[in-house]
């Protein structure tokens, strides 16, 4: 098996002559990993793996520890796609859907139709943060364009694919003005930019490696490239954490419902599928300050 850097990364890029940034993401593996947990039909993996293209991208231009979580919500056939992605570069995602409804030239209007975007910075300190959109545009990529001129900060645009096995992204970026600073200059340099990048097909997304890909876009400028970043797939679920949650329920309750289900309860993640079984012995030892660190089982 390849080095996972070879295959699931994000890349940064600078253009020397303007004050534009750019980054670029590759997933294959972390991308499997998560369709492996679900029968997903076509059109929502598609969309799942540009949700997580969007959200490795956003981890590498923001400065945090802590999870960046996206969310799209709609009353359609895909009610939810949800994507994390730590500041260690580790992703888990899910979807909701009435596959019934889903035909397979399905796009995003027609799976989550009336949605809402939500995108969520949730630090290990300091404040969480979340903003809120229409799900608006006619694909994510427009969507999460979209999420940025609304809420007025630097120039920023998305390209987002995925074919149930790669998924890719390449963000572009404003910088703060530094080596133009004439407005008309930055803005003419920007439309450059942006128009090169919306050239690019699927196909060549999906397919080239990156030094190709800027290549073909940018060969007349003076591009910088960084280092990749790997990223990984992790599920963050943990026996500790559905122990946390059955403790939430009370002693009595907790007790109740393991008697309710035949002397044992299994808590299962939606994310990875695991599941934690938790026994009277279990929920008795949890109240009693024993904690989880001796489990009598868990099931995948």
């Amino acid at each position: 098996m390849p080095d996972i850097a070879d295959t699931d990364f994000t890349q940064r890029f600078l253009f020397d002559d303007r004050d534009v940034r750019g980054e670029l993401v590759s997933l294959e593996h972390s991308y499997a990993e998560v369709l492996a947990k679900h029968a997903y039909p076509q059109p929502v993996a598609q969309l799942l793996g540009e949700l997580m293209a969007a959200a490795a991208l956003l981890v590498g231009t923001l400065k945090f520890d802590g999870l960046l979580i996206l969310q799209a919500r709609s009353e359609g056939p895909v009610s939810l796609l949800m994507v994390e992605c730590s500041s260690e570069r580790e992703l888990r995602g899910i979807a909701h859907y009435d596959s019934a409804a889903i035909s397979d030239d399905a796009g995003l209007h027609d799976m989550m139709p009336n949605g809402m975007l939500a995108l969520t910075v949730d630090p290990r300190r300091g404040q969480r943060y979340q903003g809120i959109v229409d799900l608006d545009g006619a694909d994510l990529s427009e969507c999460f364009t979209n999420y940025f001129v609304k809420s007025e900060q630097l120039g920023t645009r998305f390209w987002l694919s995925a074919d149930g096995h790669r998924a890719g992204g390449l963000l572009l970026q404003q910088l703060p003005v530094a080596s133009q600073p004439d407005a008309d200059e930055r803005a003419e340099s920007w439309a450059h930019v942006t128009m090169m990048a919306g050239t690019l097909s699927r196909e060549e997304q999906l397919g080239l490696d990156n030094e190709t890909l800027l290549h073909r876009l940018y060969h007349e400028d003076a591009v910088r490239v960084f280092d990749v970043q790997p990223l990984s797939f992790r599920c963050s679920c943990s026996r500790e954490r559905s122990g946390s949650a059955l403790t939430s329920l009370g002693l009595e309750d907790a007790r109740a419902l393991v008697v309710e289900h035949g002397g044992h309860i299994e808590i299962d993640c939606q994310f990875c599928n695991e599941r934690y079984r938790f026994d009277v012995a279990d929920v008795e030892q949890l109240f009693g300050g024993g904690g989880v660190d001796a489990p009598s089982d868990t099931r995948h």
